[in-house]
């Protein structure tokens, strides 16, 4: 085992925002090191989605991800020769990562033309409480629910 944990590193607030969720989110987002280009793709997708919705871009964006940053999740663990799957409680900060990663990931599968419209319809989806991200916390969520009764060989 390690012998000491690494330091948090400490995020600089994004510019327009003045908010250290959006610079996770933009560093979540970003390619090839490409931050500037992450920023202008989140910004633009904030702005659709103001346009779309006629309410505030950064609260919508708050509340979709709000909405898909899972409570449980499950884990793998071999007794005795067999594998249950353990539900457990997840963390603060990796359930923000999760909720990032299934965000932009599901995002940059849907069709449509620029990366910036498939955030923003994404996030307005998410908002909503429908998404393919919010059916993956709803999945992740249900999982746990199922193997209930493995819940006594958590470590």
């Amino acid at each position: 085992m390690r012998k000491s944990k690494p330091k948090k590193r400490i995020l600089l607030p994004d510019p327009r925002y003045n908010d250290q969720q959006v610079t996770r989110f933009v560093n979540g987002m970003m390619e090839s090191g490409k931050k500037g280009t992450a920023y202008q793709i989140f910004y633009d997708a904030l702005d659709k989605v103001t346009e779309k919705t006629q309410e505030d871009g950064l609260e919508q964006w708050r509340k979709a991800l709000n909405n898909v940053m899972p409570l449980v999740e499950v884990r793998s663990r071999r007794v005795g020769g067999a594998t249950f799957q353990i539900p457990s409680e997840v963390r603060p900060t990796r359930r923000t990562a999760l909720g990032i990663k299934w965000l932009v990931g599901y995002a940059r599968s849907r069709n449509e033309k620029s990366m910036s419209d498939r955030l923003a319809g994404e996030i307005i989806a998410a908002a909503k409480g429908e998404g393919a991200a919010v059916k993956k916390k709803d999945d992740t969520h249900r999982m746990a629910e199922a193997n209930k009764a493995f819940s006594h060989f958590k470590v």
